[in-house]
């Protein structure tokens, strides 16, 4: 199906008629920390239909937001993973997930959540605190590392092989540093404070 477009001569709109449709942003989130197989994020969004789901999926992959590919023992397995011009949406993802902050309020009886969708507010509270250094954040079952440096932010998928702070955190405690409740240096008093020095350690 062609893509639908603004016609509108503008950056923007551009940029919107390739990640503006209902999910295409959804998906960059669930990418941005590495590969995943389409059984996994059908898993991680809940509400979108498996028809959807494809049919995204190859928009993304036809605009250049994403690529699929075979991994595994044998390249058995299909994967998704960002593009480099796919991982370039992070920092948009992360003004998103900013300025929608304020808009959580309480979490209703029938919203969704994966602690996985909390890196990137968890990442901004960790930079906040330290100026370089790798952090494994462990919220339940759920682990993955963030990596601080002089150019910014990332988080990836699994423990760091060798990080400077391991951080353990219960989802409530997670939640309520991400929507700002709670100061990440009152929910892990181990964590150092920005004054202790420019590495976590």
């Amino acid at each position: 199906m062609p893509r639908r477009s603004y016609d509108h001569y503008c950056a923007v709109g551009r940029a919107l008629d390739v990640v503006g449709d209902r999910w295409n942003l959804l998906l960059v989130r669930e990418l941005l920390s590495g590969p995943r197989r389409y059984s996994d994020l059908f898993a991680d969004l809940p509400g979108i239909s498996t028809d959807v789901l494809a049919a995204r999926l190859k928009d993304l992959e036809r605009d250049g937001v994403l690529r699929r590919h075979r991994a595994g023992p044998r390249a058995t397995t299909v994967v998704y993973e960002l593009t480099p011009a796919g991982a370039a949406l992070r920092p948009v993802l992360d003004a998103l997930s900013a300025w929608g902050t304020p808009l959580l309020g309480e979490r209703g009886s029938t919203d969704a959540v994966r602690a996985h969708w909390l890196a990137l507010p968890l990442s901004r509270a960790i930079a906040e605190q330290i100026r370089t250094g790798t952090v494994s954040v462990h919220i339940g079952d759920t682990v993955f590392h963030v990596v601080v440096t002089g150019d910014g932010v990332t988080h990836h998928d699994g423990p760091a092989a060798t990080p400077d702070l391991d951080l353990h955190l219960d989802l409530p405690t997670a939640l309520a540093v991400a929507t700002g409740a709670t100061p990440l240096a009152e929910a892990a008093p181990e964590f150092p404070s920005p004054a202790a020095g420019s590495r976590a350690r």
